[in-house]
């Protein structure tokens, strides 16, 4: 759901950006005699800012362009064609490009940085929850069940489940360094997602084996390297508490 509401989203500002900067460029028409060019310069590049804080890199390039195809066209003699007769108009448009691009650039590299902090909060607060309920003595059925619950969010998984007994031959595995282990060959789970149609995390702790979480992946969908260390990390503490509860039974 959250994807499709992304994709929709980019498309939309991919749409704004070809089409607004025409509509204001059109805006603008019967002011141009009396609007500085600079001042028009300054309402596009509003434009650009707009598109590419709510879309993506993508559409803010194509705002940039469609800003400074319809600058030329609507608002620089000669007008309603795409010639640029003064050397001054010719900077201007240029600007535009060049201002647009890097307002991209910077937009979208805030919004990495704001995806990375909320998805840090989010990895401490899995890790938090089982850690909790670890600490409140909460049964193994309420503790696997929260773990099982954060790992399918962290590694978008179609479904989990806590086993007690390690399989032999053992699944692909998630290491504790976060590598995805097949057959003794390392899987390029950043690139093609975690091998299926299942795969396991070892639930030990200080050496002692208490069982594993197996994991059935949703094809194709890339894991990064950091949401395998925090699965292992939120493993790790579910098995701290384990350890204990399972050999007293």
């Amino acid at each position: 759901m959250m994807r499709q509401l992304l994709l929709y989203r980019d498309r939309l500002a991919l749409g704004a950006g070809i089409v607004v900067p025409l509509l204001v460029g059109a805006v603008l028409v019967p002011f141009r005699g009396t609007f500085a060019n600079t001042a028009a310069a300054l309402v596009m590049v509003s434009v650009i800012v707009a598109v590419a804080v709510f879309g993506n890199r993508l559409a803010g390039i194509v705002a940039s362009a469609s800003s400074a195809i319809w600058f030329d066209f609507f608002l620089t003699p000669p007008y309603d064609k795409l010639t640029i007769s003064h050397r001054p108009d010719l900077e201007t448009t240029i600007a535009i490009v060049v201002v647009g691009v890097l307002v991209t650039e910077l937009a979208a590299r805030s919004r990495q940085h704001w995806k990375a902090a909320n998805s840090s909060t989010a990895y401490v607060a899995m890790i938090h929850g089982v850690a909790v309920l670890a600490a409140n003595s909460a049964p193994v059925t309420e503790i696997t069940d929260q773990t099982t619950a954060s790992l399918i969010q962290l590694l978008t998984l179609r479904a989990c489940r806590f086993d007690r007994a390690l399989s032999n031959p053992p699944l692909a595995q998630i290491q504790s360094n976060g590598d995805v282990e097949l057959v003794g060959l390392r899987w390029p789970a950043r690139e093609i997602g975690i091998p299926g149609p299942e795969a396991e995390i070892v639930a030990k702790w200080r050496g002692r084996v208490v069982g594993r979480f197996v994991v059935t992946p949703t094809p194709g969908v890339m894991v990064t390297l950091e949401q395998r260390i925090v699965a292992v990390a939120v493993v790790d503490v579910a098995a701290a508490y384990l350890v204990g509860e399972l050999h007293a039974m």
